[in-house]
């Protein structure tokens, strides 16, 4: 039966070189194709189940696919600014286009695992890649920052609607006033209450008929913008006054226009008191109470100079050095970009000038990536031998404006082609020489 056997083994060898080309013409047909990963051919041999001695012979082969899920490919720049590459093991979570509802939205349900990361948002205001799948994480709210990376919740969404106005509810204000500020007035540079028609420190406001004595006898504290509630924008100026050695008042303008009896200034806070060190000794945050400036009504705002922010030092210009003043409220505004950054956030730029943090993508590692089930599209499903995501870079990096291109090497490819077409070629010219043999043994007994 040696014939026969030999026969038997050359057909599995056709089979087996059958199989490889088969996985080569994948591979070379899919080299163009962002985050794939190449399927390698192994052989194993099989053999009969023979006492050991000098009459073993080789066995036929069986060819087994061996996948390159932790061969990273190329990562290429791209011009899209919600495109990603993972530099490094790991997968994007994501959801296939089934699980949209009636409603248009992408439930949390069969989550899948990929590397192709050329993610653009689609009309509905979701990321989805090139072959049609959702990208997952934690999504948040247009109104709210510093999405937290965390478990999966579901598809990611990007709403195009309008963001809302906030409201100036705090300031942040960083500044170091003279010892002896230079006024226009000259002097020791104090305020002079004896100067005013209504006195400021007592009253806490400057009338329209001693703005001209107020701005000669204090110094300019800085100016920025607030807003209220429904986002309109006013501008807040602040002046500084030195009642005396160490003590300051401050003054908030709420009428650019005011004359005569009508109120100009509004002084906020109590007295600011500093020791001989120049460090602040009175509290560090004051409730500025509602107030209405230039016709821009304003809610209570809390100011504050932080700790060591507000401070009491010599300078020659004898005037205020305010080097730090945010406030936390904006105009409402529209969605003009979307991106996503190194940190694996999903970032929207809006009109206003707010740059918020909308979502937080998903990354997730397997202990065993060759042991996941390739599915079309690129994807992945979690099996046994694959184990548990585990969520987190741990290591990775995400790059952004990227795609991984395919691991596939064309040459390499080639190359195992030619040798796979010659055992391929070489098998069957076992089969002929058979054949052969057989017609020979049949042409004896004739």
């Amino acid at each position: 039966m040696g014939i026969f056997s030999a026969m038997n083994t050359a057909v599995s060898g056709i089979d087996a070189q059958s199989f490889a080309l088969e996985n080569i013409s994948g591979n070379i047909a899919n080299s163009q194709t962002i985050g794939y990963k190449r399927i390698d051919t192994s052989f194993v041999d099989l053999l009969r189940d023979t006492p050991l001695s000098s009459a073993t012979i080789a066995g036929s082969v069986l060819a087994r696919s061996q996948s390159t899920n932790t061969v990273q490919g190329t990562i290429s720049k791209s011009a899209i600014n919600t495109n990603i590459a993972l530099d490094g093991p790991g997968y994007f979570v994501v959801g296939p286009g089934a699980d949209i509802d009636t409603n248009g939205v992408v439930s949390s349900s069969g989550d899948l695992y990929t590397r192709r990361g050329d993610f653009t948002l689609d009309a509905n205001g979701y990321l989805v890649n090139g072959a049609g799948f959702y990208l997952k994480g934690t999504t948040g709210t247009t109104a709210t920052s510093g999405i937290a990376a965390g478990a999966i919740s579901g598809a990611i969404h990007v709403s195009s609607d309008q963001l809302a106005a906030k409201a100036t509810t705090t300031i942040d204000y960083r500044a170091n006033l003279p010892s002896i500020p230079v006024t226009a007035a000259g002097g020791n540079g104090l305020m002079n209450p004896a100067d005013f028609t209504t006195d400021p420190i007592a009253s806490g406001t400057v009338t329209g008929a001693d703005v001209a004595t107020f701005v000669a006898e204090t110094v300019p504290g800085g100016t920025m913008p607030v807003y209220a509630a429904d986002g309109t924008a006013a501008t807040l100026n602040l002046r500084w006054g030195k009642l005396s050695n160490g003590t300051w008042a401050a003054f908030v303008q709420t009428d650019s226009t005011a004359t005569g009896a009508a109120v100009s200034w509004q002084r906020v806070g109590g007295d600011f008191t500093f020791n001989g060190s120049g460090q602040l000794t009175s509290a560090n945050t004051i409730n500025i109470p509602a107030m209405t400036i230039d016709g821009v009504a304003l809610g209570p705002i809390s100011f504050s100079t932080g700790t060591n922010g507000l401070t009491q030092y010599n300078d020659s210009s004898g005037q205020v050095n305010a080097n730090l003043t945010l406030q936390d409220g904006y105009a409402s505004g529209q969605l003009l970009k979307v991106s996503i950054n190194d940190a694996g956030q999903v970032v929207g730029n809006y009109s206003n000038g707010k740059v918020l943090t909308l979502a937080q993508i998903s990354v997730v590692q397997f202990n065993g990536d060759d042991g996941l089930q390739r599915l079309d599209g690129g994807v992945y499903a979690q099996t046994l031998e694959s184990g548990q995501p585990l969520v987190g870079l741990a290591g990775s990096k995400l790059v952004t404006s990227s795609v991984e291109t395919s691991n596939t090497d064309i040459s390499s490819e080639f190359s195992k082609m030619i040798v796979t077409q010659q055992a391929y070629s070489a098998n069957t010219k076992i089969l002929s020489t058979a054949q052969q043999m057989l017609q020979d043994v049949l042409n004896i007994v004739r």
